[in-house]
């Protein structure tokens, strides 16, 4: 699937003596059903990520995989705004805002990666996905028209206790390591939720979706391996044929298609609402683990999947 079939999912093309843009039709209070099949595929397209991390983590060290993952989309974005036309440079305004963003970005990723090597990936997810809790704190602060009623903040929360469902049994008592990694996934997820709030909020949020993306990889593509030498990384040291193919997977499918559709769909919709639907995603990891790794799928984790299901529909509900 191309990005044009990614982003023709929802749109509607608008033509003219200007570039071809995508539109929703103005900004939206409600997810429709377009953007809600467009954020099941993103969820499970990031959900089968995580397998593809691991895959690629036996030739390819972590935090130079991301960088690598960075650079690629940089330059695979930027031909795609030259395609489409769309001005790089231009004075808009957004330069300072762009870098910020780019550097809540870098600085995430890289506190992820290194928050692994101190806790482990289960007690990882439960810590990041308290993100959404930050996009809803920030949404209702610093974007106007979008805070939550009750049934909204309910949702949130039998979503996120899910996930705590699904990875329950890593919450045994932890080490001093482990709380070291802990600090990290979740000071991740507070960049993770600044991140989305700050686009929202911010002058970001009027120009082209791909120009927001590309400020935040080309600041990431920059970042990362010079943050990988930092760290002692191995770097690469095998690039057999599927470490490759799980490489080409987060350049194109992820960091390029998948964002790109994410950060349209940022435009038009309502920040706090997407972000429900990123519960999915490590629920979609641990299908992806079961189905191509034979690691176990239980009971636990089917229920999980209900209370996730059933908080995306309660914050996704416009009436109390």
């Amino acid at each position: 699937m191309t990005a044009y079939a990614v982003l023709a999912l929802s749109p509607r093309v608008v033509t003219g003596k200007a570039p071809m843009v995508y539109e929703f039709g103005g900004k939206k209070q409600n997810l429709d059903i377009p953007a809600m099949i467009i954020l099941v595929v993103l969820c499970a397209s990031w959900g089968l990520q995580q397998v593809a991390i691991k895959i690629a983590s036996q030739g390819v060290s972590p935090i130079l995989q991301s960088g690598i993952r960075s650079i690629g989309a940089t330059v695979l974005v930027a031909m795609w705004m030259l395609i489409r036309r769309e001005p790089m440079f231009a004075m808009d305004g957004t330069l300072w805002w762009g870098i910020a963003a780019g550097t809540l970005f870098a600085v995430e990723f890289l506190l992820i990666y290194l928050g692994l090597g101190f806790t482990n990936a289960s007690r990882a997810v439960i810590f990041l996905y308290m993100s959404p809790f930050v996009v809803a704190l920030g949404a209702q602060l610093f974007i106007p028209g979008e805070s939550l009623r009750l049934m909204q903040v309910v949702g949130l929360c039998s979503a996120f206790t899910g996930i705590v469902v699904a990875f329950y049994e890593s919450m045994y008592l932890p080490t001093s390591r482990m709380l070291v990694g802990d600090a990290m996934l979740a000071v991740a997820a507070v960049l993770w939720g600044a991140t989305t709030v700050l686009i929202k909020a911010s002058p970001l949020a009027g120009i082209a979706s791909s120009k927001t993306l590309l400020y935040q990889l080309a600041v990431s593509a920059l970042v990362l391996p010079v943050a990988s030498i930092a760290a002692g990384e191995a770097g690469v040291v095998s690039l057999e044929p599927l470490i490759v193919a799980s490489l080409v997977y987060q350049v194109v499918w992820i960091a390029t298609i998948t964002y790109l559709a994410w950060f349209l769909l940022l435009r038009y919709y309502p920040a706090s609402r997407l972000a429900s639907f990123t519960f999915l995603t490590p629920i979609f990891g641990v299908l992806a683990g079961g189905f191509l790794l034979d690691e176990p799928i239980t009971k636990s984790l089917l229920l999980a999947l209900a209370l996730v299901g059933t908080g995306i529909y309660m914050v996704n509900q416009s009436k109390v």
